[in-house]
Parts: C-alpha cells; structure tokens; sequence
C-alpha cells in the first residue's frame, strides 16, 4: 500500500485571506511531475467530512492530493453573510487560481462535490491551461425544483432535529453562519437566476460527471445538461441506491470509477 505523508498547510493570499489545507505527498516521491488531485468540498463541507476518501483516492491513483477549505470553512478566513448570488461563478474565477499559486501546483485534477462540482466546473472554463481533467460529485449549473425542495427540507430539519449539533462537531461556532450561507443564498429570490450554462463549451479537458441516482439536490438533467455542453469529452455515471454524497454513500464504486478515469488519462 502506497505511503502518504499529510502536512497541514495555511495559505496566505495576496489580500491577506488565509486558506487552511492538508496537502498528501507520496513518500517515494513518485508523484512528483504528474498533476495534483484538489479536492472541492460541499455547502456545508469541511476537510473533516471527507472522511478517509482522500486518503484512498491518492493511494489509489498514485497522484499527490489537496483537500482545503474555502473562506468561511474550517480554519480558513471567516466571510460575513449576505453571501454574494454568484459566490460559486467567483470561487471558480477569482479565489481558485490564487489557492493553487500559493499551494504552488501548476497542473491539477479537479475533484468537487456539490458546490465543489459546481466550482469545478467554471474553474475548468477559466484555468483551461492549468486544468487536466475535471470529476464532479452532484454538481449544479442551476438551482431546480429538487434542489429547492430539498434545501426547504434541510431548513426545516435543522430547527427541528439535531442536525445543528451534527454539524458543530466540524463547523463550531460557524455552525449557523455556514448553513444560513448555503440556505439563505440558495432560496432567496435572485434577480438573475443561477446559470453556469456558459461555462461548460469552454471546458476544453475530460471530465466525469458523477450524480447518485436518487440524489435529493438535483435532477437528472442537471447531469445530461453538463455533459451536453461540454461535449464529447465528458461522461455522466449514475450510481444506483446513492444520494447526494456517493464518496461515501457508494465509496467504492465512486472510488473505482474516478481511479479507472484518471488512470484512462495517460498521465
């Protein structure tokens, strides 16, 4: 089994905002000239909520890997509420070029789950010399009938159930502060609608397109519609009896998946 070496990094941007991340380097340094895996967290999302899959994806496609967390999460930067309409167009356009020149990777795969797909997504039209290849988790290009469906549910449960202290054990103090950010933004009347549309015939690398077959956040289409406007170099892959999280709803099949892509690559 391959060795990885995890060290805690903290990134200071030009503009003084500190990124936190754990950046894995194969001990043997045989990762070394292939790109780097970066992955992109959920809404709700923290480093501690990946739980060991990063762990397994480096060991099992042999490329050195970063996960971190975006302002507002974990031990990076605190943002303040309201949270822009376009805070997914800007994480993709404007903060991740600076977290990849700080981390010093020039050639990267991009991992993201849910905003993190979404992200993804526009930073792969925007980097496309600096991106290689692109894997999404439920990601959106839009907020559709099941996503708000969705999100009104988790509104509810979190004044009603204990989710609020399930998400303290990684948010802390943030807790209300990042769900009022994901929920707030999400729901609220928007005078242009979410649209990432635009984005996607300016991906010019392969991706995978990933959604859990009963996904409670998004439609089918939202998976079709990404992969048509990519075009040929995109594939969808449904997991059957998976939700919203198939890193750990459907760990293996979700790992076997992205390692048979990445290895499809040539690196």
């Amino acid at each position: 089994m391959a060795s990885i070496e995890w060290q805690e990094r903290l990134f200071t941007l030009a503009d003084g905002t500190e990124i936190f991340g754990l950046h894995g380097c194969h001990a043997d340094n045989t990762a070394k000239d292939k790109p780097t895996l970066v992955l992109l967290h959920e809404a709700l999302g923290h480093i501690g909520m990946w739980k060991n899959f990063p762990q397994q994806l480096a060991e099992a496609t042999g490329l050195d890997l970063l996960v971190y967390e975006r302002r507002g999460y974990g031990r990076s930067s605190p943002i303040t509420l309201p949270r822009p309409d376009d805070y997914l167009e800007e994480e993709g356009k404007y903060w991740l070029q600076p977290v990849l020149d700080a981390a010093g990777l020039k050639q990267v795969i991009l991992v993201g789950h849910s905003d993190g797909g979404s992200i993804a997504l526009v930073g792969a039209a925007c980097l496309t010399d600096r991106i290689v290849a692109i894997i999404t988790e439920a990601a959106h290009i839009r907020i559709d009938a099941l996503t708000t469906a969705g999100i009104v549910e988790a509104v509810e449960l979190y004044k009603t159930t204990e989710l609020p202290e399930r998400l303290a054990r990684y948010h802390g103090e943030r807790t209300d502060l990042i769900f009022r950010a994901w929920s707030e933004t999400w729901l609220r009347d928007r005078f242009q609608p979410l649209d990432l549309t635009g984005y996607l015939n300016q991906i010019t690398c392969p991706a995978l397109i990933i959604q859990g077959a009963d996904d409670q956040y998004g439609e089918v289409a939202q998976v079709e519609d990404i992969v048509s406007g990519i075009g040929e170099k995109a594939d969808a892959l449904f997991l059957p009896g998976c939700g919203h999280v198939p890193h750990l709803q459907a760990s293996a099949a979700t790992l076997a998946a992205m390692q048979a892509f990445i290895e499809s690559l040539d690196l």
